[in-house]
């Protein structure tokens, strides 16, 4: 099918600009959403971050705040990874990897750390895809996607559960905000 062939091209091509590649100067919250839209894998129009999430994720402490209203290099690796991670985690849940993720590396190494796993993910899910695959094979086709990011999404909760207890961030999961 022709669609199949083109969403394969897409999650096998489509990535988001390594560190080095992530622009030096900062930018202004419309060039930020703008730039965020280039940023992400998608396949229509709105599946991006608006400027009212980004204000939202600096009110729920998920992100820092712009340095005057400018954003640099680290709010847009940040909102990068949030932009993906949104499809599959809460907003609680995301600002407990983060709070844990400060204890790991500096925002580069995150990033590129994300940058890296989101590529052999992407890759993962291609060579899955079966781009000949006939019409009706498509309603199994789906439901073994949906099913493995269910089993994935369990694993990825139970595991955040078990970091967050040991680094002292359960609060986090609660709803609290770390201090």
């Amino acid at each position: 099918m022709e669609e199949l062939v083109e969403l394969k091209e897409n999650i096998a091509s489509q990535r988001p600009d390594s560190w080095d590649r992530l622009p030096d100067i900062p930018l202004y919250m419309d060039q930020v959403v703008s730039y965020l839209t280039r940023q992400m894998v998608c396949f229509k129009e709105g599946d991006g971050l608006t400027s009212a999430m980004i204000n939202n994720y600096i009110k729920d402490g998920l992100l820092a705040r712009a340095n005057g209203k400018k954003y640099g290099k680290e709010h847009l690796a940040y909102l990068t990874a949030i932009s993906d991670l949104k499809q599959v985690l809460s907003v609680r849940e995301m600002r407990t990897l983060v709070a844990i993720g400060k204890n790991v590396g500096t925002s580069q190494e995150q990033y590129d750390y994300f940058c890296r796993v989101l590529d052999q993910a992407l890759d993962q899910a291609a060579g899955q895809l079966n781009e000949e695959a006939a019409e009706e094979k498509l309603p199994g086709m789906v439901l073994t996607y949906a099913l493995q990011s269910y089993a994935h999404g369990l694993v990825c909760r139970r595991l955040l559960e078990i970091m967050a207890q040991k680094s002292g961030c359960a609060d986090l999961l609660k709803g609290g905000k770390k201090k």
